[in-house]
């Protein structure tokens, strides 16, 4: 967009004259302030964006904006949101699912939609659990846990998100947690700017039925140690102290602290959000507590075609070779005869 055809809105221009309907405490009330202010920094005009979800407690979303917005049915969003993009590239389509809605009933339209690489911003909202249907474990719930489905403890592995990204070929996948408003806006920023679909995991808390499930990396006295927020080309560092960093241990990654064990902050690796090959963010992704960090930031964002633009240059590949080119000559062409 050039720079004479941007529009300066505030945050309270994304506001709909819609009561939200939140739980008091939900997560949700935080991701939808960084929405608003992160769609306020990109300066596209309102009726350029389009918010898609589909069910559950984060896909009221819709109604809490003054895009266009489409409230879908579950599981779909996506696949609306695919024909959506498809139909008008201009717009900035935004999709809203959660665990369940995306990564369950909606899990197929996420991996293809990431394969395809349709130029979409897909937020996350990660709780762990069913929240609109009452607390039922959902595909990232952790083994073990205890909900309604599960009155055992649910023996079932979880999904990592970003692993599914990777698994499809995606090219860009971020993380933050709701409390953190500052990072998730900047990350929605940056996923507006890629070309291709955007995938942001987003750690959201459920206060009824899945209370601080994050809670041991929001943790305000221990957060510093237990987060790392990766800023491509910038050193991979962390903890109260910024005296903690990562390295490459042969093929494993390991948490050093920097001036003990000869280690130094040249030996610290660099964070490359733009490297081709996944090895490193797949290592990233994966990290988790007690003996590493949990990895926040764009951990990955790489160049690729999208799926609009092959499309595009498809249709006009046969507009230029096609010996059709008005209703007449279609009415002319191929077996014809006069009545």
């Amino acid at each position: 967009m050039s720079e004479e055809n941007k529009v300066q809105l505030t945050f309270k221009d994304f506001k709909s004259d819609q009561e939200v309907r939140w739980c008091a405490g939900c997560g949700d009330h935080a991701i939808l302030n960084s929405v608003y202010k992160a769609m306020a920094t990109i300066n596209k005009p309102l009726e350029n964006y389009v918010v898609i979800s589909g069910i559950g407690c984060s896909s009221r979303f819709p109604y809490y904006m003054s895009t266009y917005a489409f409230h879908t049915i579950h599981g779909r969003a996506l696949a609306v949101a695919s024909g959506t993009k498809t139909a008008n590239p201009e717009l900035s389509v935004w999709v809203i699912t959660g665990d369940g809605d995306g990564l369950a009933i909606g899990g197929n339209h996420f991996i293809h939609a990431i394969r395809r690489n349709i130029d979409m911003n897909v937020i996350l909202f990660n709780n762990e659990i069913y929240g609109l249907t009452k607390g039922q474990y959902s595909p990232t719930t952790k083994e073990g846990f205890v909900t309604k489905t599960s009155p055992h403890g649910t023996i079932e592995h979880p999904f990592n998100p970003g692993e599914l990204v990777l698994g499809a070929a995606g090219h860009f996948f971020a993380r933050s947690i709701d409390i953190n408003l500052k990072l998730t806006q900047d990350i929605l920023v940056d996923a507006e700017a890629h070309k291709g679909t955007s995938v942001v995991e987003i750690l959201q808390n459920c206060v009824i039925f899945n209370d601080k499930t994050h809670d041991y990396y929001t943790d305000k006295a221990e957060k510093e140690n237990r987060q790392i927020v990766l800023t491509h080309g910038e050193k991979m560092i962390f903890g109260i102290n910024k005296n903690k960093g990562l390295v490459l241990d042969g093929l494993k990654l390991k948490v050093v602290t920097i001036g003990e064990n000869g280690y130094t902050l040249d030996q610290v690796l660099v964070h490359d959000a733009h490297e081709e090959s996944p090895f490193l963010h797949w290592m990233l992704i994966n990290m988790k507590g007690p003996d590493f960090p949990i990895a926040l930031g764009v951990i990955r964002a790489t160049k690729a075609t999208t799926y609009e633009a092959k499309l595009q240059a498809q249709v006009d590949h046969q507009k230029e070779v096609s010996p059709i080119k008005t209703m007449n000559d279609l009415l002319h062409s191929g077996a014809t005869w006069t009545v």
